[in-house]
Order: structure tokens, then sequence, then C-alpha cells
């Protein structure tokens, strides 16, 4: 099933609604903000060229096939360096990363090595004629600023709102030895579902009945991967959450 966008008027940010009926919103990356990640990400690659370059001329002096080695380390930098980096750190380069950008699904999900592959493969049609006009004709015309890879993939570049250190979540009343006994000490949830389930918690805004209706569809599926069972579905995500915080928080 597809996520649903709503479009935030007179901005560029992007509203979108998970499968599980969670909303969030994001900043999309602009053309210059990423082709300022883009030129830091092409400055790293040429300095590690450069130095390798010059080690294997050292290294393999006289030999006809260090042109060779030269350009199959080009292409693996200009191909592989982007699905590396974008699948092993959450959707960032180090160039993203400094600019405060990541790649995201457009559903909002953290992105595969499968839409690495595509996006960064369709590079190769964005690049033209000559440095990227084509990729930058495809995002003035889009509403996301998407280049044909974004398309392809169904990715999205966003940029990261500094997170401001937001006050600790408490349970009232506070949970006791009898509720947290059959919990595991660290509770197998990814770092999507545990920053989902902060998020449906901090919704202040939330009726009774609503809030209820969403731990309804996702205590459950995360009761049974436990084992346990669940008598009141809100108080279970909240004692779950509880649990998270206390395996993660620092010893003294």
């Amino acid at each position: 099933m597809t996520a649903p966008e709503k479009r935030v008027a007179l901005d560029n940010t992007v509203e979108v609604e998970t499968p599980e009926h969670v909303h969030f919103r994001y900043r999309v990356a602009g053309p210059v903000r990423r082709m300022c990640a883009y030129l830091l990400d092409l400055l790293i690659r040429g300095v590690v060229l450069l130095v390798v370059s010059l080690i294997l001329l050292v290294a393999m002096s006289g030999s006809q096939a260090v042109g060779g080695v030269v350009m199959v380390l080009a292409f693996v930098l200009e191909w592989g360096y982007y699905v590396l980096f974008e699948t092993i750190a959450g959707g960032r380069t180090i160039g993203k990363r400094a600019l405060g950008l990541r790649v995201v699904k457009e559903g909002g999900y953290p992105i595969g090595f499968i839409d690495s592959v595509l996006r960064n493969l369709l590079r190769g049609a964005d690049i033209l004629p000559f440095f990227y006009v084509v990729g930058l004709f495809a995002m003035a015309g889009d509403s996301r600023f998407r280049r044909i890879g974004d398309r392809v993939a169904g990715t999205l570049v966003v940029v990261e709102e500094k997170s401001r250190a937001a006050a600790p979540l408490t349970i009232l009343p506070p949970p006791t030895p009898a509720e947290l006994e059959g919990l595991p000490q660290r509770p197998p949830l990814s770092a999507w579902e545990r920053e989902t389930l902060e998020l449906y918690l901090r919704r202040v805004d939330l009726t009774a009945a609503r809030r209820e209706e969403l731990a309804l569809m996702i205590a459950p599926a995360l009761a049974q991967r436990m084992g346990v069972t669940v008598k009141d579905p809100v108080r279970f995500l909240a004692l779950l959450h509880h649990r998270i915080a206390a395996s993660t928080r620092p010893r003294a």
C-alpha cells in the first residue's frame, strides 16, 4: 500500500502517512543544498583517488597496469561510494551528513540497498549531457525536488532538522515490577520501530479513542514477537518504551 502524501502550502515541507497511520513531516532538500553535498563528496572521492594513485605509482613503478587500476578505482568510487554510505549510514554520505541531508523512502522509511543501487545507477542519466543538467531540470520540475534516480527508486532527499532535547517521557502511574517482569531487558525493536513508538507516545494531540485505536494496531504484533500477552495496548506501549529507555540509559 502506497503511503498517501500531503503537500504543505507555501513551503517545501512534505507530510507522509505510513501504513501504520503515523504522520511524519519532512523538509525536502533543494538543488543548491544537494549540489553543495555532491561537491563535498566529489572532493572526498577526488582526494582518495589521488592518494591511492600516488601510492600505486610508487608501488608499481614502471608497470603499464597502473592506468588500468586507477580507472577501475575511479569507477568503483563513482558508483560504490554512494551505495556504500547510503546503505550503512542511514541514507547519508559524508557530504550529505555535513549538509544535514538524508535519503529516505517516499513513505518515510529508511533507504535500503536496492533503493540506493537504483537511484545511483540512474545517476548516469541525470548527469547528461554534462554536470547534472538533466537532473537539475528534473528537480526543478518536481514539487519534491526529485531527480530521475529518485523517482525510479521512490526516494526523497530530506533536510534533517536539528533535534532539540526533548523532556523524558514519564508513565503515570509509574510501572510496577509485576508489569515489567514479562518484558525483555532489551526489547527486539529496530531503530525505526523505536522512533515510531516514541513519536506515538509524544503525540499529545491524539484523542483517547484514536490513541487506543493506534495502540491496537501496533501492540499485538510487538507482544507476539516478545511472547507476552497484552491487556491494555496503550499501557503496554508505554511500558515497552520505558524498558527501552532503561536499557539504553548510561550507567554510572
